[in-house]
């Protein structure tokens, strides 16, 4: 009996394993993709709240009422816009334990960000690309895309089972010659950088730049506006990766897929009166 179960414990655990993975998947709204999830939102909520603390205690805020102001309101209206378009989905539960926040951070860096649970930084390095207010909703809604996607929690997840990937192959090659050891470690953390984090990183992003067009166009701003902010990003010029080795999509691809995109975001569009 002993053998036999030293025999079947490798599938047992196996199996136990995409068992949880399974459970722990959960859906995106509006894209509907399965994602996996296997960080506690709460925990990763508060994780991020301690870094957005940290954040700001180091940053210069800015001082220009009238920058502030727009910034915080264009967020504050994509905040409205996302609150009521999640209760009427069904998912207001993933905007528990959100405590929204919009800071413009004195920086030359092109650059803004939303951690998990609604906490968002622009830096003013961004705004002369925005250009007025529509580009900023253009960045606002693709940011705050990524929490109400839970980007953050996903990715984690895929360092978990990263590191799940190499205590495996350590564990398989304990007999195997340090040398040997390193070569399958070396080839699995580029398999699964190239092969899966990467790749999903790209994914995050062209799932968070749709997101945003819609949750931009809820908030009464036209999404036609975001194919032109990514011309303006893309006319900065620069020395940028091959897409395959980036963990951003090209910033044609951006376009082109978001122009693809745009008769269902116009959808969701009603212009100001």
């Amino acid at each position: 009996m002993s053998l036999l179960i030293k025999k079947w414990t490798p599938l047992i655990v196996w199996l136990l394993l995409g068992a949880w993975i399974f459970q722990a998947c959960k859906t995106v709204p509006i894209t509907g993709r399965r994602k996996l999830s296997l960080m506690p939102e709460s925990q990763v909520r508060t994780m991020s709240f301690q870094q957005y603390a940290h954040v700001l205690e180091e940053a210069e805020l800015s001082k220009d009422p009238s920058k502030v102001q727009l910034v915080r309101r264009v967020g504050e209206r994509i905040q409205a816009a996302v609150e009521k378009y999640m209760s009427s989905t069904g998912h207001a539960e993933i905007l528990e334990g959100f405590e929204w926040e919009f800071n413009l951070i004195e920086s030359d860096q092109v650059n803004a960000w939303c951690m998990p649970g609604g906490k968002v930084a622009f830096y003013t390095g961004i705004l002369p690309i925005c250009a007025d207010e529509k580009g900023i909703a253009v960045v606002m809604g693709h940011e705050v895309a990524h929490a109400i996607a839970g980007h953050g929690s996903e990715r984690m997840s895929q360092q978990v089972l990263a590191q799940l990937g190499q205590q495996v192959i350590t564990a398989a090659t304990v007999e195997e010659s340090d040398e040997l050891r390193s070569i399958y470690l070396t080839a699995f953390g580029a398999a699964a950088q190239l092969g899966v984090l990467l790749p999903f990183s790209r994914k995050h992003e062209s799932e968070a730049d749709q997101m945003g067009l819609i949750f931009m166009a809820l908030a009464g701003y036209d999404p036609r506006e975001a194919p032109e902010f990514w011309r303006r990003m893309a006319a900065q010029g620069g020395e940028k990766p091959p897409e395959f080795v980036s963990t951003h999509p090209s910033d044609q691809r951006r376009i082109s897929d978001l122009e693809a995109q745009m008769a269902s975001a116009l959808g969701y569009y009603t212009p100001e009166p």
